[in-house]
């Protein structure tokens, strides 16, 4: 009984907090803004700025074509398969993409790297995404920080990549304004063909299903690129954190937003609540476990089995996915297919290794939405299997 009453009353406690969650609003783009620097805030949020600076302090970086070595094949035709890093977070992201090994011709690719960019979007438009990679560098002064998530007023949130609500539609009012401003950029995007502009492949929640992001992407018939051995159009999934979280089968999302579990309360020498600016997974935080003990008096050993399981998944379909690209190489090589079998195999390939890719580059490794992290294994190794069966 006790136990029931102490899960009704966190049921309580949370439906309170999204009623009085802050909305979702975006910046005024075309306004001439200057950023204001983080370090220009640290007098007027003096602990704020200290949690904000501990970021330095994640340093490590993992080679994932060294820890997942079948992403050199999986990834062929684009430097994701030589050069993959692990990011070290929001402090270092100007030098990350600067020195990432892959080659960047345009601007586009700060946009969730430094406000300097997000502001420079908002001011110019569009045609800000087509400037010269080194000449928007030259403009940059630091990696994300206040603006890209306050927009110059202190504490208040204000979405300022404003194609997420463009994305959004009328949907976008219904996002916790934290969410959303993680949302900014934990997402899955491309590049328009034309205005090489950041673009969200969907315009409802209802869209950001894996099926309906594959089905856009197919209408479209976009590629990020080709892998040159099969000739797949494959696509290369972007961190859909949001789209994970936010998707079918999420137990939290209706009730926590982002910061509730990666922003950590804290308290000031003279007692005020702030919210610490030193972005931690909920496991580092002894506070957001406490929070969450109600119903997961084991959160580490919670997670930890979900994410052995997806992890142990997402290997061994990532390497059925290497032996698949292998095996078409060899059947394109050979010259003993049609080209209408050769396709066919190339759509399953081209299908399977986008709900695979949706898992193996979201970062929570199934904890954000085990339902979604399962349901979109399931049908990659269904298509793998299927295109490996008509290969002779």
């Amino acid at each position: 009984m006790k136990r029931i009453l102490t899960a009704a009353l966190l049921v309580m406690m949370m439906l309170s907090v999204c009623l009085s969650a802050q909305a979702a609003t975006a910046t005024q783009t075309g306004t001439g803004v200057t950023v204001i620097k983080a370090a220009d805030w640290a007098a007027t949020y003096p602990e704020v700025y200290a949690s904000y600076e501990k970021n330095a302090e994640n340093e490590a970086v993992i080679d994932h074509v060294e820890e997942y070595p079948m992403i050199a094949t999986v990834y062929e035709g684009m430097a994701f398969n030589k050069y993959y890093n692990s990011a070290r977070g929001h402090y270092y992201t100007v030098q990350d993409v600067t020195n990432t090994g892959r080659p960047h011709a345009l601007a586009n690719c700060f946009t969730c790297k430094t406000p300097d960019f997000t502001a420079k979007v908002n001011n110019e438009g569009v045609s800000a995404y087509t400037i010269k990679f080194e000449d928007m560098l030259a403009e940059v002064n630091e990696s994300v920080s206040c603006y890209n998530c306050h927009a110059n007023t202190g504490n208040e949130l204000v979405v300022t990549h404003t194609y997420l609500a463009d994305a959004m539609g009328a949907d976008f009012e219904k996002l916790n304004a934290e969410t959303a401003s993680c949302a900014q950029c934990h997402v899955e995007y491309y590049f328009a063909p034309e205005t090489k502009a950041v673009t969200l492949p969907y315009d409802s929640m209802a869209a950001m299903h894996p099926d309906a992001i594959l089905e856009y992407f197919e209408e479209m018939q976009f590629a990020d690129y080709t892998n040159p051995r099969t000739g797949v159009k494959q696509i290369k999934v972007q961190h859909p954190e949001f789209e994970t979280y936010m998707g079918t089968g999420s137990v939290h999302a209706s009730q926590f937003s982002c910061a509730d579990c990666h922003m950590e309360k804290a308290t000031t020498a003279d007692g005020k609540t702030y919210a610490s600016h030193y972005w931690v997974s909920p496991l580092a935080s002894e506070s957001i476990q406490a929070s969450c003990a109600g119903c997961h008096p084991d959160l580490k050993g919670f997670v930890a089995g979900i994410q052995t399981k997806a992890e142990e998944r997402t290997v061994a379909i990532g390497t059925k996915l290497e032996t698949l690209t292998n095996k078409l190489a060899d059947a394109v090589a050979a010259g003993t297919y049609t080209e209408d079998e050769l396709n066919a195999i190339r759509s399953l390939n081209r299908k399977g290794q986008f709900y695979w890719d949706f898992v193996f580059v979201e970062n929570s490794e199934g904890a954000h939405n085990s339902r979604l992290t399962n349901e979109c294994l399931d049908k990659a190794e269904k298509l793998i299997d299927e295109a490996l069966g008509l290969i002779k």
